[in-house]
């Protein structure tokens, strides 16, 4: 008969995952072209649950390697999510003790005094009288999981504990992404500011030349003041790009988890990122390798599960009880054998009328459930966008890159050709400052979409979940 009542039946809907993209079938491939240099990847075993992997080592550089380590040893972020976890698997613990017998010792020394009134037809021979009760009992309780309310508390618990492992790894992953986007960034930044240092001493030359030539009366003061103009206005420019150094390279120290104060980077001068090959992979493996899809789905499990805690609450609940100990009105005889009490039974708690309460309960969580799905859903669809606009950011971005490489070799010989004419009296110095400004214009253009294009693969990776073993790359 025990074995019945241990295994009883779990009252409510077992859980099934929901189609990812309810009536719409996962898509076959992305949309992008898969890169020629992606074959020298093999894909590790992916799962959400699983550590992401050094994956900034595709990158090859030492000092972002250091500021990796750096964030995922000491940012606050990752810290409160480990403790969310934390939380999760102690009420695993929480949950999982409602399986076993409840046991209190309750022990109580009370002194009492009895009503002088007797009981009706007692006479006057009824008097009060002042006694003491000690008593050590234990006592104890067991709940009889018949309609399984304890099993859907732990199955609750347990997948909400997966989601919180599975949101820390997405946090950990946002992290180590904005560390790499923002390096990324302090590189380019240093970059604008050696073209416009490189700048301003071509214009400060260019400057001497036209006052030379000025002093000679081949000049104009119009070229003068032209090629002071070109100079501040570049000058000007320094303690703009400066400026948001600064603040780029204080938000990197709050994210390694430093006092921006004495926070520095060792950003090279002449090792530039290089964009490794991304394995794109099908996208049912995006399913698996976002652990933020991971965790949504989990949320969905736990709460069928609590579908299934507010459909017991209609059942009775089923109780065995027991008491032992000692009672005495004598503290010296407490534990005499004669002064044992003892008692032991079942309850039975059967919800007759709550106001509408359960109903109410479970109505909740039903809705509760579909706003899950719909979660969980929209988060597989996010993923997906993200996929694409990296993947269309990459493609289009590398055209741009291109053009505009090409834009600034034409810019360099334009302005090279007007020094010359410039200097052989050919041209006015206008025409050099306006090559001057389009050769500095594509120059800085060109730094920002190389950083655009490295963020991008940043980006392309987070939003792939990760999850690759850079030492299995093949030379």
């Amino acid at each position: 008969m025990l074995p019945l009542l241990l295994a009883g039946c779990a009252v409510g809907p077992n859980y099934h995952r929901p189609p990812a993209l309810g009536t719409n079938a996962v898509p076959p491939a992305f949309s992008g072209p898969i890169p020629t240099n992606a074959a020298i990847w093999k894909p590790a075993e992916p799962s959400a649950h699983l550590a992401r992997g050094a994956w900034w080592d595709i990158f090859g550089d030492p000092e972002l390697n250091r500021l990796e380590t750096l964030a995922n040893a000491n940012n606050q972020q990752l810290a409160a999510a480990f403790a969310n976890l934390q939380q999760a698997r102690a009420m695993v613990g929480v949950a999982r003790a409602d399986f076993f017998p409840q046991l209190a010792a309750t022990p109580d020394v009370i002194r009492q005094r009895t009503s002088g009134n007797g009981s009706p037809g007692a006479g006057s021979s009824s008097r009060s009288f002042t006694y003491n009760n000690f008593a050590v009992p234990l006592d104890a309780s067991w709940e009889v999981d018949l309609w399984g309310r304890v099993r859907r508390t732990v199955e609750s618990a347990r997948a909400s504990l997966t989601a919180s492992a599975d949101d820390l790894e997405s946090f950990r992953l946002s992290i180590q992404a904005q560390v790499a986007i923002f390096y990324i960034t302090l590189c380019s930044l240093d970059a604008q500011n050696r073209v416009l240092a490189e700048t301003t001493v071509a214009f400060r030359r260019s400057l001497e030349l036209t006052q030379n030539r000025r002093r000679g009366g081949i000049a104009t003061d119009l070229d003068v003041s032209q090629a002071e103009t070109q100079l501040t206005s570049t000058e000007a420019e320094i303690p703009a790009v400066e400026l948001q150094r600064a603040k780029v390279l204080h938000a990197l120290a709050t994210l390694c988890g430093q006092p921006a104060i004495y926070f520095a980077v060792n950003v090279p001068t002449n090792v530039p990122l290089a964009g490794p090959g991304i394995p794109l992979g099908i996208p049912s493996e995006l399913l698996e390798r976002r652990p933020d899809i991971a965790a949504a789905e989990r949320r969905v499990a736990a709460a069928n599960a609590d579908v299934g805690i507010a459909c017991a609450a209609f059942y009775p609940r089923v109780m065995l009880n027991g008491m032992a100990g000692f009672q005495s009105i004598d503290a010296s005889t407490l534990f005499n054998w004669e002064n044992r009490v003892w008692s032991v039974g079942p309850s039975l708690s059967l919800p007759l009328f709550t106001g509408g309460r359960n109903r109410a309960q479970l109505a909740f969580a039903r809705a509760n459930y579909d706003a899950t799905v719909a979660n969980y859903r929209q988060t597989v669809l996010g993923a997906f966008q993200e996929v694409e606009d990296q993947l269309a950011a990459q493609r289009l971005l590398t055209q741009q890159f291109e053009k505009q490489s090409a834009a600034l070799k034409s810019a360099r010989r334009t302005l090279e050709i007007s020094l010359t004419k410039y200097k052989g009296g050919v041209i006015t110095f206008l025409e050099v400052a306006i090559a001057q400004g389009s050769a500095l214009s594509h120059e800085q253009t060109v730094v920002l979409l190389d950083a655009e294009r490295l963020a991008a693969t940043v980006s392309l990776i987070k939003a792939l979940g990760a999850g690759w073993d850079p030492s299995t790359q093949l030379h």
